[in-house]
C-alpha cells in the first residue's frame, strides 16, 4: 500500500496492510509494523482504535515499553493529554530504578527498568507496546507498575496474540488491540496476507 494512499472505507485495522513480513530470518520478529507509523492517517487511526475501549476510563499516565512501544505510547499520551513514561531496557536510566527480569518473544532473558519517582500509589497507567506475542515483556511491565503501587488501567498493542501469555493478560486486564476478530487466527499463526 502506498504511504500516501488513504482508502475510502477505513474499517478497523485497515492500516494493518501497511505492515511488512520478516525477510531477515528467525532472529527478527515475524512482522514489522513500523511502516504503518510512516502513514499519517494509518497512525492516527491505529491510535484511535487502541484508545476507543478506554474512552471515559480514568487514566493518569501512559507508559510505553522499550522501544517500539514508545511510538504508540507517546502518540496515545498526546491524544489523551496525559504524561508519558518510558519503561526501558535495563542500563539506560541514570536515576533510581526498579528492575524486572523477563523472557522476550525470542526466548532471550532480559531485564527492564522504570524510574521509581514517576509512579505513585494508585496512579492509573495505560501500558502500550507494539505487539504482545508471548506476553513476557508486557507481564514484566505490569509487575514493575504494580510493585511501585500503580494500577494497570489497561493494556494496548497492535496485536495481542492468543498465546498463553496473551491469554493471561486478557484474563486479568482490560485490553485493546487493532486486529479484527476474523484476522486474529492468522496473526496467531504468524501468517501474513490480506486476501
Amino acid at each position: 500500500m502506498d504511504l500516501c494512499h488513504v482508502p475510502a472505507a477505513r474499517e478497523k485495522g485497515w492500516y494493518l496492510a501497511l505492515m511488512a513480513p520478516n525477510v531477515k530470518g528467525p532472529n527478527y520478529a515475524w512482522l514489522d509494523p513500523s511502516r504503518l507509523y510512516c502513514h499519517p492517517q494509518g497512525l492516527q487511526d491505529c491510535v484511535a482504535d487502541l484508545l476507543q475501549s478506554f474512552q471515559g476510563d480514568p487514566i493518569d499516565m501512559v507508559a510505553g515499553i522499550d522501544a517500539m512501544g514508545f511510538i504508540l505510547g507517546a502518540a496515545a499520551a498526546t491524544v489523551l493529554r496525559k504524561g508519558f513514561l518510558a519503561i526501558r531496557k535495563a542500563g539506560h536510566l541514570c536515576v533510581q530504578t526498579v528492575t524486572q527480569p523477563y523472557t522476550d518473544y525470542s526466548g532471550r532473558e532480559k531485564v527492564m527498568e522504570v524510574r521509581t519517582d514517576a509512579i505513585s500509589p494508585g496512579l492509573r497507567i495505560l501500558l502500550v507496546d507494539q505487539w504482545v506475542e508471548t506476553g513476557g515483556t508486557m507481564r514484566a511491565a505490569i509487575q514493575l507498575v504494580e510493585r511501585l503501587g500503580g494500577v494497570v488501567a489497561g493494556v494496548a498493542a497492535i496485536c495481542i496474540e492468543d498465546s498463553e501469555g496473551g491469554r493471561w493478560i486478557r484474563e486479568r486486564y482490560k485490553c485493546a488491540h487493532s486486529v479484527p476478530p476474523g484476522l486474529q487466527p492468522r496473526f496467531d499463526r504468524h501468517q501474513f496476507g490480506w486476501d
